[in-house]
């Protein structure tokens, strides 16, 4: 378990965006978008759905990789490896920070992703089974490895002394991201963190879900009575971690502060989630950030939409809130569940939540389930005062991490907030 993250080492916090979504590329569009409450879903383009009653999804469909990569041959890279470098250079332009710099201190890189590159796997598999192994176009094949999605944005920034790491923990893997990289920082490891997730639309994880039965006809209606399931998305969100002395002394717009995480793997089922173990993960998180669950202003849920999650979810976090939690919220309702780039899409959506004090909506929603009966926020973004914000991720196999930021002014943190 984790020493309280606000007790031992510098303060973190987070002062570059980049995000590539079904609503928008970059932090002002998604921004744009989640004020909106705009959707992402249209029919799924991204392979072959013949034979499905229906194949609705978020893909990203205007992303022009030009303007973001630039060192790295396009057609050499999958795409939620291309995804994943746009996402970084966006996080650092956003930030202001000069390459030289970035290229000049210890740095860490850290990118989470439930498929990696499957999307050029499902390729290669039709080609073999259609064609025969001879057939299959080895620069594609190059592709695939995993540890690309971290290693090549490295070599598109220029990185050098600088640690790649790539995390495959599923739906909760960009908070584990994001939570290491707070950790290096803190500890002084590490001047810069580079960390969050991507994915990119793939047969394989469609077909998936739809064997499950967990695939939504039309929509992802997270807490409502009718809700049928998820809607597989795509994208990629990165966020760039400095301390708060560095940041301050390059005068950097601040996000918000990273005062916490938690993190536990309960291994009790493959798909299912565990309320107990989801519950003990807040509360870890919490410990952890030295914040206590009043002090919580709303909760950006893992919230898929499917009947056994949100019930599960919202049962967990009456164990901690009590009868009146916090407002909960999800951002899968309008970019589908990204996979391992949801959580840090959400921890984005967090960032600028604080920032800009506004709670973004559940989109789609009709009628809360009694079972999920909590305020999400139905269908309009609603502006609130911020001050400590909380970000659940649940993965299969039972990884579970939450993310626990706070808003930094000035270089202090709100006490009121933390005691």
């Amino acid at each position: 378990m984790q020493s309280s993250g606000r007790d031992h080492g510098r303060r973190v916090v987070i002062t570059g965006l980049g995000a590539v979504t079904s609503v928008g590329i970059g932090a002002e569009q998604f921004l744009e978008a989640l004020r909106a409450g705009r959707s992402g879903i249209k029919p799924l383009t991204g392979f072959d759905t013949t034979g499905f009653a229906y194949a609705q999804g978020c893909e990203v469909t205007d992303f022009d990789p030009a303007p973001w990569i630039r060192r790295c041959p396009v057609d050499r890279l999958g795409r939620a490896t291309q995804f994943s470098i746009a996402a970084a250079r966006m996080a650092v332009d956003d930030a202001g920070i000069p390459l030289e710099q970035l290229r000049g201190n210890r740095s860490l890189v850290a990118v989470g992703t439930t498929d990696g590159e499957s999307r050029d796997l499902d390729q290669l598999v039709q080609t073999q089974v259609k064609q025969g192994p001879e057939q299959m176009d080895p620069v594609r094949a190059r592709r695939v490895p995993v540890g690309r999605l971290s290693v090549c944005i490295a070599h598109e920034l220029g990185l050098s002394d600088t640690e790649a790491v790539t995390l495959p923990t599923a739906c909760a893997a960009g908070n584990y991201a994001i939570g290491y990289g707070a950790d290096v920082v803190r500890s002084g490891e590490a001047e810069f963190a580079l960390v969050g997730g991507a994915d990119a639309v793939c047969r394989k994880t469609f077909v998936g879900f739809y064997r499950l039965g967990t695939i939504a006809p039309e929509r992802c209606q997270p807490f409502d009575r009718n809700r049928k399931g998820i809607l597989t998305g795509e994208g990629a969100g990165i966020l760039l971690l400095e301390s708060l002395d560095s940041a301050l002394a390059r005068g950097a717009r601040i996000y918000a502060e990273v005062l916490g995480y938690g993190l536990n793997c309960d291994a009790e089922h493959p798909v299912a989630p565990n309320r107990d173990s989801v519950a003990r993960c807040m509360r870890l998180a919490h410990e952890h950030a030295g914040v206590r669950p009043a002090d919580i202003d709303f909760i950006s849920a893992h919230g898929t939409g499917t009947k056994a999650n949100d019930v599960t979810e919202v049962s967990a976090i009456r164990t901690v809130f009590g009868d009146v939690p916090p407002r909960t919220i999800s951002t899968k309702s309008m970019i589908g569940h990204t996979m391992g780039a949801a959580s840090a899409l959400a921890a984005i959506a967090c960032g600028l939540a604080i920032r800009h004090q506004f709670i973004p909506p559940t989109i789609n929603h009709e009628e809360t389930d009694p079972e999920c009966d909590v305020d999400c926020v139905p269908n309009q973004a609603r502006e609130a005062e911020l001050r400590v914000v909380q970000n659940n991720a649940l993965a299969f196999g039972g990884n579970n991490a939450v993310l626990i930021l706070g808003r930094c002014e000035g270089g202090a943190r709100h006490e009121q907030a933390v005691s």
